[in-house]
């Protein structure tokens, strides 16, 4: 652990494991910032074996600590990296996650100065171009429904909060592209050690703590899992798994439901596809024959992920 008079302004944690397709751009990203304060990198590699750490060798300012994949855990490895952390705020970006812009580090950490109470802080996130129209569409919509771009957002526990579905809401939370406080990770509220869903659980417990987190829009990464049709099945899957893990309920939707959600989907996404001007045309027909697909591959994950018994972590 790092002695007081080596403390910084904010450590900036990126968790690796075979990420040799964007981590040179990320880290680039970040040695480029223009923060007025002092901030370290910090990578935790979990066993990579593609060209992820000949790459992290080529950047020096890059502090790297290896551990055993068999050791790595979304919460754990996170708890790992605050206790590792010499910065006072430490920001979390997953490795395929890139800062849209060189005032990322201020941005998503500027909320933390507005009040002692706001302890987590969440970015927004854009899509990569390569992103699946799906994917693409959903992460647009998600993001614009937490407040506007222009300013941050403050959630937290009251009496507003009257049913579950109202507190998931309030308590959402993403570390692919986030900051949180140092000594409440370190202290009063860590990461939980579960599978998946590490996220969605900490911004539970922030809440339920009577502690506030913030979405912070300007602090934008672009950000989008690459996956197969194939894949994606398996994905949703895992994602259903984690919610129902840590106590989100996740109701089994009926096959007529998913046949409207599909087609309506689909439908829906057809029209976004062919008026997206930042598509080319053979995009937007690879998009028109692909997606209906993802759609198929959505439900088919969700219904398995709530028919199927929970894996117990560390089983």
């Amino acid at each position: 652990m790092a002695a007081e008079h080596d403390r910084l302004d904010a450590t900036v944690v990126i968790l690796t494991y075979n990420g040799e397709r964007h981590i040179d751009e990320i880290l680039r990203a970040v040695e480029d910032q223009r923060f007025e304060g002092s901030y370290e990198i910090l990578v935790i590699d979990s066993g990579s074996t593609d060209a992820t750490l000949d790459i992290i060798a080529a950047h020096p300012r890059v502090r790297l600590h290896q551990i055993p994949n068999s050791e790595f855990g979304h919460g754990k490895t996170r708890n790992l990296a605050a206790h590792l952390a010499r910065g006072e705020i430490v920001a979390y970006l997953t490795h395929d996650a890139t800062p849209a812009h060189d005032r990322w580090l201020h941005e998503i950490t500027a909320p933390f100065g507005i009040s002692d109470r706001i302890v987590a802080v969440m970015g927004a996130q854009a899509p990569r171009a390569s992103a699946f129209p799906l994917l693409r569409y959903e992460i647009r919509t998600m993001f614009a429904g937490f407040g506007p771009g222009y300013g941050t957002t403050l959630f937290y526990d009251d009496d507003f909060i009257q049913d579950e579905g109202v507190r998931n809401a309030v308590s959402f939370y993403s570390d692919v592209n986030s900051a949180a406080r140092r000594s409440t990770l370190t202290g009063p509220v860590p990461y939980r050690d579960v599978s998946y869903a590490e996220d969605q659980l900490l911004g539970r417990d922030v809440i339920d703590a009577g502690l506030i987190k913030a979405y912070a829009p300007r602090a934008l990464v672009m950000h989008s899992n690459e996956m197969t049709v194939g894949e994606y099945d398996d994905r949703m899957f895992e994602e259903t798994q984690g919610l129902r893990e840590v106590g989100i309920d996740v109701a089994m939707p009926s096959m007529r439901t998913v046949v409207r959600m599909v087609v309506g989907g689909t439908v829906r996404d057809a029209l976004r596809i062919v008026r997206d001007r930042e598509l080319t045309a053979v995009s937007k027909l690879r998009g028109l024959l692909v997606n209906p697909a993802y759609h198929v591959q959505r439900w088919r994950g969700v219904r398995r992920g709530v028919r199927e018994p929970l894996r117990r972590y560390g089983s």
